[in-house]
């Protein structure tokens, strides 16, 4: 029995959610998200809650039941409220900055890096050092965070390259004489 396959998905005001088949596609204040569920699983919509539960018993039903409701939960979440991962840039003389539609970094190598953004996810930088990625879309957020973040990651001796806030590095000692 899934624990989090049980718990009602809950819209809040100004989402509409459209069920279409196995298509769930869901519309608020930041955009427009759609998904579509494996066949395994049903959903029902009760009012302002989303309830999702297997067809069968089978395993893959079971496995996909949390699955799914929380990727549901997402595209709600998203709409309404939005993804935000902050970044940190640690290290002498790597920065960030804004120049059109491209982020260009500067992470120690000998030529800044050009990042193109994509269309939906909104980046800011508040200091030359924090990144702000912001959009809809959960897992397209984690992935930008996750490319910019590969450009240079942090490495354990001085710390130094890009890393999430909430990140801890660990740390190693040096050679010793």
């Amino acid at each position: 029995m899934s624990r989090i396959g049980q718990n009602p998905v809950s819209v809040p005001d100004g989402v509409d959610v459209n069920i279409t088949g196995q298509i769930i596609s869901a519309k608020g204040k930041l955009g427009e998200l759609s998904l579509t569920l494996v066949d395994e699983i049903s959903i029902d919509q009760d009012g302002n809650k989303l309830t999702l539960s297997p067809k069968d018993n089978s395993k893959r039903a079971r496995t996909m039941w949390g699955t799914s409701r929380s990727l549901v939960q997402n595209i709600v979440t998203g709409v309404s409220e939005g993804f935000t991962i902050n970044m940190e840039i640690v290290g002498v003389g790597y920065r960030a900055a804004l120049q059109g539609k491209n982020l260009v970094l500067q992470l120690g190598y000998s030529h800044e890096i050009q990042f193109p953004i994509p269309g939906d996810i909104t980046i800011t930088c508040e200091r030359p050092t924090a990144i702000a990625i912001s959009g809809a879309d959960k897992q397209k957020v984690g992935h930008v965070a996750s490319q910019i973040r590969g450009l240079r990651p942090p490495e354990p001796y001085k710390g130094k390259g890009v890393r999430y806030s909430d990140e801890f590095v660990l740390r190693k000692e040096g050679k010793k004489k």
